[in-house]
């Protein structure tokens, strides 16, 4: 289930959702999805849907994370990007390989420790990684150039937007039981300008950390 065919009709699929971006499909094509899955489920890692990861979190479906890398990297490459929420390190891994440094932050410690050991394996060396609450974003290393969110808060953290570089770009979902995918870029320092992209589902963005 890992084979170069599985893989080409994973973004076959996501080419039929409206990717256009070479680029993006190729780093999807090549990034080994499995590894960042548990071992019973890697029959199911090319497949276009979320899967479960410990401590009631998921790897986003793979059209989530090629839409929002899309949507982000639109305007032109971008130098350094903040993740919220690390996760099983999948959709880091991607961003990795696409812009020059990622920084990425991860509330829940285990979940972080294989990521990391996720990245070391595949030779990426351009992910920064801290355990901290997400809604905070990593303010001593703003402002970032773009921002990507992998949990929904019920509304826009104000630290985040202060984050985001003029000119810079936030892909979020935002919402409870009815989320949104949103694109927020910064225009002014004071002038943000806001557009719904389409409805999806993440899980909340939750405060404090676990070790």
């Amino acid at each position: 289930m890992t084979s170069r065919r599985t893989r080409e009709r994973l973004v076959q699929r996501l080419r039929e959702q409206n990717i256009s971006s070479q680029a993006i499909l190729d780093v999807m094509r090549d990034t080994p999805r499995h590894i960042f899955i548990d071992e019973a489920l890697s029959h199911r890692a090319y497949e276009d849907t979320a899967l479960p990861i410990g401590f009631n979190q998921t790897i986003s479906q793979p059209y989530i994370v090629a839409k929002m890398t899309e949507v982000l990297l639109a305007a032109g490459p971008l130098k350094q990007v903040l993740e919220i929420g690390t996760g099983s390190g999948y959709q880091t891994a991607v961003l990795a390989q696409l812009v020059e440094s990622v920084y990425s932050v991860e509330r829940i410690k285990p979940l972080q420790v294989r990521a990391r050991e996720r990245f070391r394996q595949m030779g990426l060396r351009n992910i920064h990684l801290q355990h901290t609450d997400g809604g905070m974003g990593w303010p001593t290393m703003a402002p970032f150039d773009g921002i990507i969110v992998t949990a929904a808060p019920d509304q826009v953290p104000e630290e985040l937007l202060n984050q985001l570089a003029i000119g810079g770009r936030l892909v979020i979902p935002v919402g409870d039981s009815q989320q949104q995918l949103q694109l927020i870029t910064r225009e002014t320092e004071e002038r943000y300008e806001t557009r719904i992209l389409e409805n999806v589902k993440f899980v909340p963005l939750l405060s404090g950390t676990v070790r």
